[in-house]
């Protein structure tokens, strides 16, 4: 089984909108909406991950992000592992740079159903998030 590790960010402004972005048409689990962030390479730290992806694809540069959690699941092709991170400071404006949909969406509006299986736990955890902070 194929085992993948992903650092994601989650792209809170200050008012609690929420960042995310469509999966390609080519991409495995196409058309769900995620969190930007994308597959940890080789002699790379998740939180390296995290600012060369969110770099990539939202065109924004990390100043904070706080660990949150790190999240396990497995589809039937593969397992995956999730570092989640919270970014609420940055330079930039977040866009698409990839020219992927995307949109900023409340963090009490986040539909689970629109998300891979994976997100359902970050998904909760973010409705109860400044509880646990």
């Amino acid at each position: 089984m194929k085992k993948i590790e992903i650092a994601v960010g989650i792209v809170r402004s200050h008012d609690g909108q929420i960042f995310i972005t469509q999966r390609g048409e080519n991409s495995h689990l196409a058309g769900f909406w995620e969190f930007p962030g994308g597959k940890v390479e080789p002699n790379e730290t998740p939180f390296q991950t995290l600012q060369r992806e969110i770099a990539e694809e939202i065109d924004i540069h990390i100043h904070d992000a706080k660990y949150l959690k790190t999240v396990e699941h497995q589809y039937n092709d593969r397992f995956i592992t999730i570092h989640v991170y919270l970014i609420e400071e940055w330079d930039g404006e977040p866009f698409a740079a990839e020219g992927q949909p995307s949109r900023w969406v409340d963090e009490g509006e986040l539909n689970a159903d629109e998300f891979p299986d994976a997100n359902r736990t970050i998904i909760e955890m973010l409705k109860n998030l400044d509880k646990n902070i």
